[in-house]
């Protein structure tokens, strides 16, 4: 067993993970980073989700360092990649013209943007990143976590690490429950919360279901997969809810819960299918195809490609069988989730309905390279809910939803520590429930949601803020989990320069105004301009 010691452990190395490691890093703190999987940057690489974000992203609503990371990702296509002249002017690159984002591309790309920006900080010796390791223990004595131990995914190596600060990235709050930090999972009740979308009673076990996601693209031969020995398992299920099977093109509209069949256009020309972008009243989705490509063949020069390269992460995905958290059977769910989709391609490939009348597609092919696996499936599980900790203040659906606000204008918070929008977009759910997809306010996120009502010196920095079940649909997407990573490292730095705790900075108004200032200074956008959601 080996220890280290150093300023601020940060455990997880996803979107919020990276984000907190570079804040703190920049504040001149030491930092050990770690993460359970071979990429960092968690649902925008190693789970292969393009970014989620809202319609003005290009101007405003986003923090400097994340702006950064989105432009870099276009630099690298345009002096890496043969674009077409049209592509290498465009100011808004989006490399694979998909609809869900402005910003649609390979995980691996952001990858490479991810590891340019932790470089020099490498090279410094103040950031140790530790991959792939997970944790499995702490100390904590008193309110305050004095330790974290990480363990080797490979060699079970046990690494113990000192830290003034320690913040929780992880996808699923994995800290919480490990350092005694007063959390929460699933669905609060409507008689705690007030939310008029809550359940009448809570449910610990109910949450967003889990995707399994795949890369994959079209060219000749036939590249079907070995029949999945559960196939017949996953192609007679039919929720009672979906209109069909889950191994369909039917699925739920996430604004009227009627069933709705999306369409499958293989490599069709460039805008024959769908419009511009997602926003407002279009989810976008309704050619599964275009939805999430994340490469477009039309973005590079003729012969470049053979095929658009897509990512599914459909409806069709969504695992409903349980949750992965606080429950024995986690391995098994996961795996489950994984079949679920391998049973999804198989149908792709030889039963599902083409236009032409004929069934399946054999030459849809599966894109291990594009993700960094064998087989084809991102490294990881999309991870859409995670454990919550009980913060000092929660955002609750009454301070977001326009319908219950009765306008949509900007949602905003004293002690605001950033700023992000989506609808408030839950997807069914493992406890029997539909799409909950409820109109949004742009929204700030409190200071107060990021500090524990106990633990003195830990931190959330992901999908772990203090939100509800409800609230969390539009607090998980990926520029919030920035954005809120970003700030709680700056948070920590901001205590450990002053030797204050978060709950100190939260009870002074002044020193609340001191770190708001901190963060403007660094590119933290804490207020929205007058603007109207959707």
């Amino acid at each position: 067993m080996r220890r280290l010691q150093t300023d601020i452990a940060v455990v997880g190395g996803g979107l919020g993970g990276v984000a907190a490691a570079l804040a703190a890093l920049r504040r001149g703190r030491r930092v050990v980073l770690s993460e359970e999987y071979p990429w960092l940057g968690g649902q925008l690489t190693s789970q292969a989700v393009p970014p989620d974000e809202h319609v003005w992203v290009e101007q405003f609503g986003i923090t400097a360092t994340y702006r950064r990371l989105r432009e870099g990702i276009r630099a690298y296509y345009r002096d890496a990649y043969p674009l077409t002249d049209a592509a290498r002017r465009d100011p808004q690159l989006n490399p694979g013209r998909g609809r869900v984002s402005r910003l649609c591309h390979e995980p691996r790309v952001a990858l490479a943007v991810i590891t340019k920006m932790l470089a020099p900080h490498l090279s410094s010796g103040r950031l140790t990143v530790l991959q792939p390791h997970v944790p499995v223990a702490a100390e904590t004595v008193d309110g305050l976590v004095r330790s974290v131990t990480l363990r080797h995914q490979d060699t079970g190596e046990d690494t113990v690490v000192e830290a003034a600060f320690v913040l929780d990235a992880t996808e699923t709050g994995d800290l919480l429950p490990l350092t005694g930090t007063a959390y929460v999972t699933g669905a609060e009740g409507r008689g705690e919360t007030g939310e008029p979308s809550a359940p009448e009673t809570a449910d610990p076990a109910n949450m967003q279901s889990i995707a399994w996601c795949f890369v994959f693209d079209h060219v000749d031969g036939d590249h079907t997969i070995e029949r999945p020995a559960d196939y017949d398992h996953w192609r007679s299920l039919a929720p009672e809810f979906w209109g069909d099977a889950m191994l369909s093109f039917t699925a739920p509209s996430p604004r009227t819960l009627e069933p709705e069949t999306r369409t499958f256009n293989v490599n069709p020309p460039y805008d024959t299918v769908g419009g511009k972008e997602a926003h407002g009243d279009d989810p976008g989705d309704l050619d599964l195809w275009v939805f999430r490509r994340i490469a477009a063949r039309e973005t590079f020069l003729p012969g470049s490609l053979d095929s658009d390269i897509v990512l599914a992460n459909w409806p069709q995905l969504d695992y409903l069988g349980g949750n992965v958290i606080d429950t024995p059977d986690r391995d098994e769910h996961l795996r489950a989730a994984k079949a679920q989709s391998r049973s999804f391609v198989y149908w792709l490939q030889t039963e599902a309905p083409r236009p032409d009348g004929g069934t399946g597609w054999p030459g849809l092919r599966l894109r291990g390279d594009v993700v960094g696996t064998d087989d084809g499936f991102a490294q990881a599980p999309y991870i859409r809910e995670s454990r919550r900790i009980r913060a000092m203040r929660t955002v609750v659906e009454q301070d977001v939803a326009v319908a219950v606000r009765g306008h949509g204008r900007p949602a905003t918070f004293e002690d605001s520590v950033g700023v992000g929008m989506y609808r408030i977009d839950l997807h069914p759910s493992t406890g029997g429930d539909n799409y909950i997809d409820v109109e949004c306010a742009p929204f700030e996120i409190p200071l107060g949601a990021l500090v524990p009502i106990e633990t003195r010196n830990l931190l959330p920095a992901a999908k772990n803020i203090g939100t509800t079940h409800i609230t969390n649909g539009a607090y998980r997407l990926h520029p919030v989990e920035w954005n809120v990573g970003e700030s709680a490292g700056e948070l920590a730095a901001f205590c450990l320069d002053r030797s204050l705790h978060p709950g100190d900075v939260l009870a002074k108004p002044e020193l609340v105004r001191r770190f708001q200032a901190a963060l403007t200074e660094a590119g933290v956008e804490i207020h929205w301009p007058e603007i109207i959601g959707y």
